[in-house]
């Protein structure tokens, strides 16, 4: 059972636990996108599926059916996570403890909540695609309510984040001792969210009206967290190496991979919906070159976040010993990312241009490290919600900048 009222004791980073949940149900989403032929459709769908399902081939249907299975399982979970942070976040808000979040650096940690309302957005409309019959006929009608969607959860983004923004410039009360990590990236990390949602109608929408106003707002979410993500991650680098990284906070240095994979499948999106409205077609080299860039700037700060992990003994205290901490979460959606971006690489990066074989043996040698880290992540997800969520453990309400 999941713990509840927890009053000071809850964090908003507790959302993280629902966005890792949403995360690896996109994961499982990801195998049938790209392994599930849909011509003339720029996502797969239950129609797809469907006959593969009632088909002669057992294996085929059997993954399949599998692969949809864990979509469900992980959407639920997800919601149900969603719902459990609102109602205590709602308690939270009458706390005193709240009112000192609001006042210090960790006020950052509110961006977890439109940050994971984006997701919930993204796993409703995978769920609708694989579950729901015939919806794609009419899913023009249904982008514009997406787009507002997406609006919405941004525009409450940016009423925390220049909340947070104009309390510092007045106050100029940011506790630099107290920024020796990347746990600031937390709001970039919800502006791409956005925007790669906002990306989607703009890629796949044949109404230009439509397409153009999704490229649109997905472009200027993308300015915002690129501008602001490179201010976040220079204030970080500098106090950790001026004053060394902060232990609770160091899973942080993961944060870059999420970002950098929604920048990326957001530049992708905005590749195809140029192609779709504006007739400029899409050029396989350049995604070729998008791809590579990205997941090599993916493994450098995957490599280096893992090194210093490691020789803190994080792994060993805080998630597989009896140290706790809810910044512990941050660990799901990097593994989800590069897991997600992993599969970008291989099947439009090298797929796309004729360099590889799909369902080739080169082609599962490589998803091999991606099923490997999926099924890592998996397990992490599973250990941190037994050690934090349950009801017999409440670990202490530390914000990411503790």
């Amino acid at each position: 059972m999941i713990k509840r009222r927890l009053g000071e004791q809850y964090t908003p980073l507790y959302f993280l636990a629902a966005l890792g949940a949403g995360g690896m149900a996109v994961t499982f989403f990801l195998y049938l996108m790209f392994m599930v032929d849909h011509a003339g459709m720029p996502m797969v769908t239950f129609d797809h599926l469907y006959p593969l399902l009632v088909g002669e081939n057992v294996v085929v249907a059997s993954l399949v059916g599998a692969g949809m299975v864990f979509i469900l399982a992980f959407a639920l979970l997800h919601y149900r996570l969603l719902l459990w942070n609102i109602l205590e976040y709602r308690r939270f808000r009458k706390t005193d403890r709240f009112l000192e979040v609001r006042a210090s650096n960790d006020e950052i940690t509110l961006m977890a909540i439109p940050l994971t309302l984006a997701m919930s957005i993204n796993v409703s409309f995978i769920v609708g695609a694989v579950f729901v019959p015939g919806l794609w006929a009419y899913v023009e009608t249904l982008f514009p309510f997406a787009i507002a969607a997406f609006l919405a959860v941004g525009a409450y983004a940016l009423k925390i984040f220049t909340e947070y923004l104009s309390r510092v410039f007045t106050n100029g009360d940011f506790d630099f001792d107290r920024n020796n990590h990347l746990g600031q990236m937390v709001g970039i990390f919800a502006f791409a969210m956005v925007a790669v949602g906002l990306a989607a109608p703009g890629a796949m929408s044949h109404h230009i009206e439509v397409n153009a106003t999704g490229m649109f707002f997905a472009i200027l979410f993308t300015s915002i967290a690129t501008v602001l993500g490179v201010i976040k991650l220079v204030l970080g680098f500098k106090f950790m190496f001026r004053m060394g990284i902060s232990e609770v906070a160091s899973p942080s240095l993961w944060l870059p991979i999420p970002i950098l994979t929604l920048m990326g499948i957001t530049l992708v999106r905005l590749n195809f919906g140029l192609d779709h409205g504006f007739n400029e077609p899409v050029s396989k080299p350049d995604l070729f070159v998008l791809t590579s860039t990205v997941i090599s700037l993916q493994v450098l700060f995957g490599v280096v976040g893992y090194a210093v992990m490691k020789r803190l003994g994080y792994f060993r205290e805080y998630v597989r010993g009896d140290k706790s901490h809810v910044g512990s979460y941050s660990l799901i959606c990097p593994g989800v990312a590069l897991f997600v971006f992993g599969m970008f690489f291989v099947n439009f990066g090298l797929v796309h241009n004729g360099l590889l074989d799909r369902f080739s043996v080169a082609y599962f040698v490589m998803l091999a490290p991606l099923v490997f880290l999926q099924i890592k992540t998996l397990a992490t997800l599973l250990t941190l919600n037994r050690k934090l969520l349950r009801a017999q453990s409440i670990p202490a309400a530390q914000p990411v900048s503790a």
